[in-house]
């Protein structure tokens, strides 16, 4: 029975909705698949894979798991972060043959802080066709839910493991009126919550969600100085992938911060970072903790525009 025939209980329309769409031989298909929940595969997505001659994954075992749960079984080809670059040119030569090879990740969108990106760039290099399923993703997941109303978002991904390097990344996004979309490991989560708490301040608001889409799935929306907290009140709040949010600053601060900013660079030049962060706080008006550590993050990028 053919998948069409499969889903003909679900809307009469809906399957020759979804077969009446092209899907050339000879391109790359990438995928979104479950972040979670099983139940969040599209419909699109099952008619694809079920036609695909191949798919291309970041781990076999899961993937192999997945199709079987859909009644699904297709040849697999490993592709993971560590030969990407090396099983896009297998690729190319499938391609090339006139086969559609779909692309998956683990869990999500392929080449969102998980494996794909470079595949889609070696391919798209030779000039062979790409296109996009779009599906579940943790950090639209979790910002569709978070109540922020900032105009703009920016996604960051994972941070650095190390303090130093963690903080620098935190601190390039402090002075900004989009949201920033974090990942972060559990194992990590009370350090990036404590250096977001040195750099964002204790008022900036958070959204911690965690275990997306999955049976314990939690959302939780507070200041970064109550976040501790509430990570400490449940020890399986240790546990689980997270999406972390962090408020834009209000449009009228980010003005006055980009005034703040042109300033800093210009007291830079002649002054230190502490002199300079001291001067602009009088001029401004602006606190001087978050102006000084903005001079630091503009002389990092003096830096290392200079090396």
């Amino acid at each position: 029975m053919s998948l069409s025939e499969q889903f003909s209980w679900f809307s009469p329309s809906l399957p020759e909705t979804i077969t009446r769409q092209q899907y050339p031989a000879g391109t790359l298909y990438v995928v979104a698949t479950p972040i979670g929940n099983t139940g969040d595969i599209s419909l699109r997505a099952l008619y694809l894979l079920n036609l695909a001659d191949a798919i291309a994954c970041e781990d076999t075992r899961n993937t192999a798991q997945l199709l079987s749960l859909y009644g699904l079984q297709k040849p697999l080809i490993a592709a993971h972060q560590h030969n990407e670059r090396e099983v896009a040119q297998k690729i190319a030569e499938r391609l090339q043959a006139g086969e559609r090879i779909a692309l998956v990740s683990d869990a999500g969108t392929p080449g969102v802080s998980d494996p794909g990106a470079r595949i889609v760039d070696e391919l798209r290099n030779q000039g062979l066709p790409v296109i996009a399923l779009p599906g579940a993703s943790a950090a639209i997941t979790a910002l569709s839910a978070s109540g922020f109303t900032d105009d703009q978002f920016q996604f960051v991904g994972f941070l650095p493991s190390k303090a130093g390097q963690r903080k620098e990344v935190l601190q390039r996004c402090v002075n900004t009126s989009a949201t920033q979309i974090f990942y972060e490991a559990p194992h990590r989560i009370h350090d990036t919550i404590a250096a977001m708490l040195e750099v964002f301040g204790p008022q900036r608001r958070i959204v911690l969600a965690r275990e997306l889409t999955k049976l314990f799935e939690e959302s939780q929306r507070c200041t970064l100085a109550e976040a501790g907290a509430w990570l400490k009140a449940d020890k399986h709040r240790e546990k689980g992938e997270y999406v972390l949010l962090i408020e834009g600053l209000p449009p009228q601060q980010d003005n006055s911060m980009q005034e703040a900013q042109r300033i800093l660079a210009i007291l830079l030049e002649s002054c230190s970072v502490s002199q300079a962060a001291s001067l602009a706080a009088a001029i401004t008006g602006q606190k001087k903790n978050a102006l000084y550590q903005l001079a630091l993050s503009l002389q990092t990028e003096d830096d290392e525009a200079a090396d």
